[in-house]
């Protein structure tokens, strides 16, 4: 009996073990040393932040490269338009980003933050829910950000004081993703974290989801056509070629990163293809 006893208490934990979510490990040891920084309601702003800088990075050098590496300047979109920009143009910039996040962001999304007051489940997500979550965060950030960028092109008062500082880039640059008034740039943080909020996702799968938002913002914005990019594996992405065609002719492109709401609205416009050398 006492046999029988042990192999009846050990076999359920045998199995749930097997059925553990493939995260499991890697969320259990984030949630037991990381508690206190995964509840902090300055986190959003700080993840927003350095990850943006970070993603950055390579673009910068690809900017620096870019004077002197003909192959590196062969794959700027607009290659004839003159050098990438330069370092102080990096700097002015960072700069302005900054001020807009630590003057803005960070105590709008504290309070945000403070007021959906989340909370860290024990289990991870299994890998087909992560995919699904962040699929649909995008799929939502994206229809949001099309109504929102739409609005603010066709309503002066909007344009002039919010969308406008964005514009002011007609080649953009990767840190230019987030080159914006502070109304804008807390109006899409805000579209972001409330994507999450309403998809219902896992901790784990909105830290995915705002990374993956980021590198498409930065790739979008990074004045390259790389022959890596995204949008070159998957066709429903318009990538940095799309979205340079908005900041050139203003009316066509909203959307952030997928192409179908602009297709149906009318307002897509195929970016020109040029020859590269071999």
């Amino acid at each position: 009996m006492q046999g029988m006893d042990a192999g009846m208490n050990v076999l359920p934990i045998e199995h749930g073990e097997a059925c553990a979510p493939l995260l499991q490990g890697l969320w259990e040891s984030v949630r037991s040393e990381q508690q206190e920084i995964l509840l902090s309601p300055y986190l959003p702003a700080s993840f927003a932040f350095l990850t943006h800088v970070l993603l950055c990075a390579p673009f910068l050098v690809l900017d620096a490269l870019g004077s002197v590496c003909q192959r590196v300047h062969s794959w700027r979109i607009s290659a004839g338009s003159g050098h990438p920009p330069s370092l102080r143009c990096w700097l002015n910039c960072f700069w302005r980003v900054l001020y807009g996040y630590l003057t803005c962001i960070l105590p709008a999304t504290a309070l945000f933050h403070w007021l959906r007051s989340p909370a860290l489940p024990q289990m991870a997500p299994s890998c087909w829910q992560l995919f699904v979550e962040v699929f649909a965060c995008l799929l939502l950030f994206d229809t949001l950000f099309f109504i929102l960028h739409v609005t603010m092109h066709w309503v002066p008062w909007l344009y002039r004081n919010t969308h406008q500082l964005h514009h002011q880039h007609h080649t953009p640059f990767a840190l230019a993703a987030q080159d914006s008034g502070s109304l804008e740039l807390l109006s899409l943080l805000l579209l972001a974290l409330s994507s999450a909020w309403v998809v219902g996702c896992h901790p784990l799968s909105e830290a995915f989801f705002h990374l993956i938002n980021s590198w498409l913002a930065v790739e979008d914005h990074c004045g390259y056509d790389l022959p890596w990019a995204l949008h070159r594996l998957l066709p429903c992405l318009g990538g940095a070629p799309h979205h340079q065609a908005h900041h050139t002719l203003y009316s066509v492109n909203y959307a952030p990163y997928f192409i179908h709401w602009d297709v149906l609205f009318g307002t897509y416009r195929a970016p020109v293809q040029k020859s590269r050398p071999k």
